[in-house]
Parts: C-alpha cells; structure tokens; sequence
C-alpha cells in the first residue's frame, strides 16, 4: 500500500513538471486573427482558418471583422468538408444579420453546399440507385437558391443559383420517375400513377416529365382507367409531339403504350 501511494504521489507532482500549452495568438489584435485565417485558407489549410476564425469571434464578437469571420468560417467549414456545420453556420448569420449587405452570399453558400452534399445530385454521375438516395439535400439547395432569387433578384449570384434550380428541379423530377419507374416494372400501378403525378404537378416543364407522363398512360391503361389514359396522353403529344415514346410505335399494330 505504502508503495502505491508512493507512486501516486508521484503521478500527481509530476504533472507539475508537465510544459503549459501556450496560446501563441493570447495577445493578436482582431486584425492579425483575421490575416492569419486568411492566410490558412489561402494555403488550404481549413482547420487551422476555423481555429483563427472563431477565437476572433469569441474575443472580438463587436468588432469590425467579427461579422466578416461568420462569413468566412460558414465557407472554411464547406470546404473542410463539414457540411452541417456550414450549414449551421449560414442560418446563424442569415438570423443574426438579415440586412448585411453580404447576406445575399450566404444564402448562396448555404445552397451550394447542399447541391454539393448531394454529391451528383440524385445519381445523375453516381451508380447508386436513385430511388436509394435522399432528395433532401436537393429540396434544400433548392430552397437556398430560391430564397436568394427571390430576394436579391439583382444579386450577382442570382443567375447561376437560376441555373443551378433549373437543374436542381429536373433532378428531383428524375428522381420521382426512377420510383414510378420502379413501381410500374412492379405492377404496383396505382404507386407509379401517384408518383408520376406528383412529378408533373410539382416539376413543371421538367424534361423528365416526358417520362412521367408515358408512366401515366401505361399505369393508367393498365388499371382499366382509360379516361385518365387518354388524358395523359392528350398531355403528352401537346408537351412532347416528337418524343421516342410515340415515334417507337408508329409501325405497330399495337397502342404505342403497349410496346413495354
């Protein structure tokens, strides 16, 4: 026993003995935080910008570059890879400075990380099933960039966040005909009729509707409902008169519909 005190009361002084981890940026000014996370984010070193960004903001949180920080570390941590993170840091500064005259960038950061966090968007380059990803990043860049198109129409940012919700709807459109998709091959027709719908409805002028509306006739014919059929298809050659689907049966006896 007297052994093992012994050697605890060792332990103990030691730690004493132990170097004290000294903060090199104890005594920098606002300024020199703010040059030196520059700095590493210039060299790509994204941590160590986030480490200078947010001791600026906890020492200096009413100065000039505190506001400018909440920007920057929102871009670090996108770049770092940390999408919850920047995206946490986008909604705190749109809540904290709706009326900053940099907002409109923020609100187009925040849509670009998740357009990026959905890493394809919906698994237009992926071999992943679609119907096995989650649109929820899609839905949610899209809403970043239409709230930044609705309220900064004059934003410099504004025409490619336009572009970028027209390929964002177009992806989602795909994404609910890959499931109607996956239905219809199923015969679960009333399930392909519903999401086929919801994709024309929702998605309007999506180039994927063309096949939401073929999903339409086929579930339709084959669930006896051939008013809905007709009308579908009335739909169909008035959006798309030269679409594939028509043109593969012209020579058959068959109604087009029925060559799948």
């Amino acid at each position: 026993m007297r052994s093992l005190a012994f050697i605890l009361a060792l332990l103990i002084g030691g730690c004493g003995l132990l170097p004290e981890v000294v903060d090199e940026t104890a005594d920098w000014s606002a300024n020199r935080l703010y040059s030196a996370a520059k700095e590493a984010m210039g060299d790509g070193a994204w941590d160590k910008a986030i480490k200078y960004f947010e001791k600026l903001e906890a020492r200096y949180p009413y100065g000039r570059y505190a506001q400018q920080a909440q920007i920057e570390i929102a871009y670090a941590y996108f770049k770092s890879s940390e999408p919850a993170s920047a995206i946490a840091a986008c909604d705190r500064f749109i809540k904290l400075h709706p009326n900053h005259p940099n907002v409109d960038y923020v609100y187009y950061l925040k849509g670009l990380v998740n357009f990026n966090e959905d890493q394809g968007i919906l698994g237009y380059i992926s071999l992943q099933d679609q119907s096995e990803r989650d649109p929820k990043a899609a839905k949610e860049a899209f809403d970043a960039f239409k709230d930044l198109v609705t309220r900064f129409p004059a934003s410099k940012y504004t025409p490619d966040a336009t572009a970028r919700m027209k390929y964002l709807v177009n992806a989602l459109a795909s994404h609910e005909v890959h499931v109607a998709r996956y239905y219809l091959r199923r015969g679960a027709y009333v399930a392909a009729a519903n999401r086929a719908q919801f994709a024309v409805k929702t998605y309007v002028d999506a180039p994927a509707n063309e096949e939401a509306l073929f999903i339409l006739v086929k579930a339709y014919d084959a669930l006896g409902l051939n008013d809905l059929r007709d009308d579908a298809e009335r739909v169909m050659r008035a959006n798309f008169p030269d679409s594939s689907y028509f043109v593969r049966g012209l020579e058959r006896k068959e109604p087009w519909w029925k060559l799948w």
